[in-house]
């Protein structure tokens, strides 16, 4: 496992305290989980992810990642209705663990309240948290 100070936490994401990040475009967040969260994890072997249409409120598990040490469930950072699904996890879950912000994500979800993303931790601030 590394340290914290190997692992990449992108400044143009927001974080949540379950550890799933997410970033916002024009109503839509792309979520998936922290560079800290996939480490923790470990080697990642199956992600089972919601239906393109689900609607979930911050906070409800939306899916789990299994990995040869754990299964893990995934919280919403924000509440609102999935409109994609990263489909390439199925075949490749390791994605997760080799590029967690960038091939790696999960779900896309039009935001319910705008607001809730604000509410998420900036980079320093989850920096802060991990370090205790």
């Amino acid at each position: 496992m590394k340290e914290i100070n190997e692992l990449n936490f992108k400044d143009d994401l927001r974080y949540s305290d379950d550890h799933e990040w997410a970033k916002q475009t024009d109503g839509v967040a792309r979520i998936g989980i922290s560079d800290y969260a996939q480490n923790q994890l470990g080697d990642i072997v199956f992600v089972e992810l919601p239906e393109v249409g689900d609607e979930f409120e911050k906070g409800q598990e939306f899916g789990t990642v299994e990995s040869v040490k754990a299964v893990s469930e995934l919280y919403m950072p924000v509440g609102g209705e999935i409109t994609a699904v990263n489909e390439a996890l199925e075949d490749a879950p390791e994605l997760v663990n080799n590029d967690p912000y960038s091939g790696g994500w999960m779900v896309e979800v039009k935001l319910q309240d705008p607001a809730e993303y604000g509410e998420l931790k900036d980079q320093k601030a989850y920096l802060e948290m991990l370090k205790g």
